[in-house]
């Protein structure tokens, strides 16, 4: 074009860059966005808006926020768009939906598309109240909602805990494709409905839809939390070539059920290239389990690949813990700080209000810590009142179980629920999600306060959905 004396403009940029954004390609867009600016095309409003759209797609999401705000007056629902996309392709939930609040408060009316990611946001972060409201916005300025948005309400809906709203806009679906059943079976496994996943797995065979990875990912995690072993091995051996996923997904699947000699031997059978997925689903499982023997070995190999990491290193050294090996856990946890790796800090947040709050271990920085710490003791109070006794054998330090026990009672998820019962009516529901799995102390502890205080409680860990009601939970016990 340059060469026949024909200069782009501000059609032909939007184009280029589009093209930079699909291949990533940050270095190419930052010259063609030189070259805007020297053809005075770099305040272009449909210049901009693919700007931020491209830096965003790169990775470059801090010049993607200075172009937008540098916009001002000429921002448009693209530019809003662009940017809520942005953040949410990188998954950086809360910023996506903070923009959100902010493209409300000025006046603005989400596009179709732009709504998908914040509805992916409320998704991720567990926050059902903004994501009704948004479903409710969807429904009164869009005549009919198209097949990506009703995918996301479902997945959405499902990973809020509210397994039966999604079933129901699934239910109302006109044409359901594979995208639909998969958000389904994935949400179905999520909150340990194994036996209603595979019945949607069947109905969507039946009307000759053909299952793609992700949807035999959903069936076999979905046999997986719910001790389906048989079932699921059924399912696998029906897939023509499986990938890493699903192995890793049938690793799992015994894992879960404890026969992890039948897993090592899966894995040294395993036709592709063991990944270290596979091996670090297997030292979890060693951990449930207390297999230090095969725990210390499958350690050993993922330090040779190169891959230990510092939750590899947290684990070895809970196993080492409950096998009470406390110079293995001094040893292992001197490897890790040598080599500068540092744990990822759990934490546990509830909404309360519309306004999600969120508590590390041992945490007093709320406000009202005081206030909360007294309700943990008096819900502590009343727990012992009923029986309970604390499993010191999830605390992984040498000390006193005088010394466990207080740390015991403060684990996030403690904090968050003691937090909920102070801020929440009485007899309303509580919904906690945690960044790590549920340890068998807080299992326990929530599902007597379910009961105590007849509230129902949902939390979701890493892995899974649990529902406390009157003392149960609805994974029975098996995570």
């Amino acid at each position: 074009m340059q060469d026949c004396d024909q200069g782009p403009d501000n059609f032909t940029f939007p184009m280029v860059l589009k093209g930079c954004a699909r291949l990533s390609a940050s270095k190419e867009g930052m010259q063609i966005h030189g070259q805007a600016l020297k053809l005075d095309l770099g305040f272009d409003v449909y210049v901009m808006n693919s700007l931020i759209n491209m830096y965003g797609k790169c990775g470059e999401i801090k010049c993607s926020r200075r172009l937008f705000e540098e916009m001002g007056s000429l921002r448009s629902i693209a530019s809003w768009s662009a940017l809520l996309s942005a953040h949410a392709g990188l998954g950086q939930w809360n910023a996506c939906l903070e923009l959100f609040r902010r493209m409300s408060f000025e006046g603005y009316k989400a596009e179709e598309s732009a709504l998908v990611n914040v509805v992916s946001s409320c998704a991720h972060l567990g926050l059902s109240d903004i994501g009704c409201s948004v479903h409710g916005s969807l429904l009164r300025n869009f005549s009919g909602l198209n097949q990506t948005i009703q995918t996301s309400l479902i997945d959405m809906y499902f990973k809020c805990g509210r397994s039966k709203d999604g079933l129901s806009i699934f239910t109302r679906m006109k044409d359901k494709d594979v995208f639909a059943y998969s958000a389904v079976i994935s949400g179905l496994a999520m909150h340990g409905k194994g036996e209603k996943a595979l019945k949607f797995f069947s109905d969507m065979l039946e009307e000759g839809l053909k299952p793609d990875e992700a949807i035999y990912v959903g069936v076999l995690s979905a046999c997986s939390h719910s001790g389906l072993v048989d079932q699921g091995l059924k399912c696998f051996d029906a897939m023509t070539v499986p990938t890493s996923r699903h192995y890793g997904c049938v690793v799992d699947l015994m894992a879960r059920a404890g026969k992890l000699e039948k897993v090592y031997e899966f894995i040294k059978r395993m036709p592709i290239e063991v990944d270290e997925i596979s091996w670090r689903t297997l030292l979890s499982a060693c951990k449930v389990h207390n297999d230090l023997k095969l725990g210390e070995f499958v350690a050993k190999i993922l330090f040779r690949l190169g891959l230990k990491t510092a939750g590899d290193h947290v684990l070895m050294s809970s196993i080492y813990a409950r096998a009470r090996k406390w110079d293995n856990v001094a040893e292992t946890r001197l490897d890790m700080a040598s080599r500068g790796l540092s744990p990822i800090p759990g934490f546990s947040y509830v909404v309360v209000k519309r306004k999600a709050w969120t508590f590390f271990s041992q945490d007093r920085s709320h406000p009202d810590s005081d206030e909360v710490y007294e309700m943990l003791y008096q819900m502590g109070w009343q727990l012992r009142f009923e029986g309970y006794s604390p499993d010191t054998t999830e605390v992984f330090l040498d000390v006193g179980e005088a010394e466990k026990r207080q740390l015991l009672e403060g684990h996030s998820q403690k904090i968050a629920l003691a937090f909920a019962m102070l801020k929440t009516e009485r007899g309303s529901k509580i919904r906690i999600v945690k960044n790590i799995r549920m340890c068998n102390d807080c299992h326990t502890y929530t599902k007597m306060i379910s009961n105590i205080f007849k509230r129902e409680i949902v939390v979701r860990d890493r892995r899974r959905f649990h529902h406390f009601i009157d003392g149960k939970c609805s994974c029975n016990d098996f995570w």
